[in-house]
Formats: C-alpha cells, sequence, structure tokens
C-alpha cells in the first residue's frame, strides 16, 4: 500500500513514462529503505539486528519491448542507460553507475534461469543517498521484483532477499550482510523484524501504532573510513572467538559467546579486541531484550537499550563520530525522548530516536538548532512509522 508522498511520485513517473516511451506502463513496483534499531555490526558475528522498514523507497515502472535490451531512465539524475539483457556486464561510465544495480538484478537472475525479458523502466527513488539507510538494497530488491514479474516467475520474499544480496557481493563486489535486503522484502508495517543472521529465521516484532515515532536525522557527515575500519573490525572479531575459543571449544562465532562468558574470559583478551567483543556480545544481548521490551511496551525500556547501544558503538567499537555523539546528546536533552542511536556502520550518517508524539514538533524545532550550535553543520530529519516490504503496486 503506498503512503500518500508515493502516490504523488507514482502519478509524476507515469507521466514521465508516458513522455520517454510513448506508452503507459504495465508492471510498477516498490521497495522500501530501512533504519536498523538495535544490532549494529552483529550481522557479521552471526548475530541479531532489528531492522524497521521507512516511508522512503525506489519506485519502478515497466512495460516489455521487443528489443532485447533494458532501456532505464533515472528521475533522480536525469539520465538513462541502454544494455543488452544479453552478457550483462558493469558499466564503466560513471554518469550511469547507478544503472549497475540493475544490471546485477539482471545477471543474477539470469543465472537461476530466469529470462529477463526486454523492457523500457523508469525508476526514481527518495532514500537519501550515502546516509546509512540501504537506498542500495532498496534499488536491488525493486529491480529483483520488478524484473521477476516482467519474466513471469516470481519469488518469495526471502528468495528476492538473498538474490538482492548475491547481486550486490558478486556484481556490485560489496561484500554485504543480509540485513539490508531482507528488511527491504520482507518488512511489515508496524513492525520491525528481528532477525538472526545466522540462520535467517525472523520474528515480527510490533510496534507502537501511535504515541511513538521514529525520528532519523541525517549528520550530513557523509560516512568515511567505512571500509578500512569495516575490515578491520571484522579481523577483531574473528582474532577474539580464535582466543575465546580454545577456553569454550564449540563457539563459531561471537554470537555463540554469552555476557556471562565474556565477563569471566575477558582477561584473556588484548585490547581493542576485548572492547570489540564486548560490544558485540552486549549488544546482541542489547536486542533481544528490545524485542521483549517491545513486547511488553515499555518505552523507556527500549529507549534505555538504545542509549546504551550508542555508548558502546562509541566507546567499545569506536566507529561512532563528533556529529553522531552531538546528534545523539543533542537529541536526549530534550523532553519526550526515550532514546537515540547512531544507526548503520558508522563515521557520519544517521541517528535514530524514539519520540513520544506529543514531543514531535519541539523534537524537530529543537534539535537541529541545536545540533548546529555544536556542529555548524545542518541536520536533515526524516519521520517515519515502520513501512511495509517490497510489493508490486501495478
Amino acid at each position: 500500500m503506498l503512503n500518500p508522498t508515493e502516490q504523488t511520485r507514482l502519478l509524476q513517473m507515469e507521466s514521465s513514462f508516458s513522455s520517454e516511451f510513448g506508452s503507459a506502463a504495465k508492471i510498477a513496483v516498490r521497495a522500501p529503505g530501512r533504519v536498523n534499531l538495535i544490532g549494529e555490526h552483529t550481522d557479521y558475528n552471526d548475530g541479531f539486528v532489528m531492522p524497521a522498514a521507512i516511508e522512503r523507497s525506489v519506485l519502478m515502472l515497466a512495460a516489455p519491448s521487443n528489443t532485447g535490451r533494458i532501456q532505464v531512465h533515472a528521475l533522480n539524475y536525469n539520465q538513462s542507460s541502454t544494455f543488452s539483457i544479453e552478457g550483462v556486464q558493469p558499466t564503466g561510465d560513471s554518469r550511469e553507475r547507478w544503472s549497475n544495480y540493475l544490471r546485477a538484478m539482471v545477471w543474477v537472475l539470469q543465472g537461476e534461469g530466469i529470462s529477463v525479458p526486454g523492457l523500457n523502466m523508469v525508476v526514481q527513488g527518495d532514500v537519501p543517498l550515502g546516509s546509512g539507510l540501504s537506498s542500495s538494497a532498496a534499488m536491488l530488491v525493486a529491480a529483483g521484483l520488478l524484473l521477476s514479474e516482467a519474466a513471469q516467475s516470481p519469488l518469495s520474499p526471502v528468495q528476492l532477499a538473498l538474490l538482492a544480496q548475491k547481486a550486490e557481493r558478486e556484481f556490485v563486489g560489496v561484500n554485504v550482510g543480509i540485513m539490508d535486503q531482507y528488511i527491504s522484502a520482507l518488512g511489515k508495517q508496524a513492525h520491525a523484524l528481528l532477525i538472526d543472521t545466522r540462520s535467517l529465521e525472523y520474528e515480527a516484532i510490533s510496534l507502537p501504532v501511535s504515541g511513538v515515532s521514529l525520528i532519523i536525522a541525517d549528520t550530513s557527515k557523509r560516512r568515511g573510513l567505512v571500509d578500512s575500519e569495516y575490515n578491520t573490525r571484522r579481523s577483531e572479531c574473528e582474532r577474539a572467538v580464535e582466543i575465546l575459543s580454545q577456553h569454550l571449544p564449540q563457539i563459531k562465532a561471537l554470537r555463540d559467546v554469552s555476557v556471562e562468558q565474556f565477563l569471566s574470559l575477558q582477561q584473556h583478551l588484548p585490547e581493542p579486541v576485548r572492547s570489540r567483543a564486548k560490544h558485540v556480545i552486549t549488544e546482541n544481548q542489547r536486542t533481544l531484550d528490545m524485542a521483549e521490551a517491545l513486547k511488553l511496551g515499555d518505552m523507556q525500556r527500549c529507549g534505555k537499550l538504545m542509549n546504551e547501544s550508542h555508548q558502546s558503538l562509541q566507546i567499545d567499537y569506536a566507529v561512532s563520530c563528533r556529529e553522531l555523539d552531538a546528534m545523539t546528546e543533542a537529541a536526549r536533552s530534550l523532553q519526550g525522548v526515550y532514546g537515540s542511536r547512531m544507526t548503520g556502520a558508522g563515521f557520519g550518517g544517521c541517528t535514530v530516536s524514539l519520540v513520544a508524539d506529543e514531543a514531535l514538533e519541539n523534537f524537530q524545532r529543537e534539535l537541529p538548532r541545536i545540533y548546529q550550535q555544536h556542529t555548524g553543520l545542518e541536520a536533515a530529519l526524516l519521520v517515519s512509522k515502520a513501512a511495509p516490504g517490497a510489493e508490486r503496486i501495478l
């Protein structure tokens, strides 16, 4: 079901499609971006995450063509790209790099034996780029849904998510986890998903439909250092498992270590390996605790867990930055804020705050003012309820 903003965008896209191709679109899909409520840097440690789909999305329209090619126009860039559906390769043209996500899904579906037809397409997204809200996963999931529908080979949401992950890893060349694709494909309105990234089992956790809103605040600090620091953190976590497995031979990942076991064995870990392991192990427990708190409707507890998560990311995992810290501190200084934390890989990007509805107006006015006083940067706020996952809309 489209929200009002998406309905307006769809009408504009239908007009653009008609102008571009001289016909009406036959298929339309949407796929949302996401925000992770808690469970950060746990996914590559086989742990738990809890994202929610947001009311920002990628929309795609298409109609079959008998050309053997995909011809796609991106409204965000006012640029077009055309490529043959045979022997799909990434483009080397920097101006058309956005089309690699579409090319990736053609390639991965063909690898599954799905015959993708020639198509005329229009794509438009309003998930902010580079802010850690998974615009790339939304693009891949939307493309996978549209292409499979056009091929009359519908995929289950889980298949769609797994193929989108494979496309990003093997064609785009980014070694991503499964969280972003999973929530974009499987999101449920008014729910977060508690995802076990080892088994890929998931549980929809109800979020309050009234009384509380998620506020995503973009720090305007583009994320730097993520790739190099990500690789370092990953190797530090692997080192922690290597050492702890001498005492706990059954463990395969930090997900297998309880908080109590860590506390009794932490003296065997050198710094910063000890701190990195502490974050992952306690973050897994916080994620499970937050699921229980949400089921009980305990927003105070949820907020406390979010605050503890940010502190752990800031101190133990060292992936925060001055701007993220300033934003969360500003949020916590305001009335009606249950909790606030960085979301995403870190070193910039966004925060997410749990805010009582009666405090929304004051929060939206005061947070940017306080943040700018401390950093000189402008904050962009996005108020969102938890949105549904990917779906065909035409």
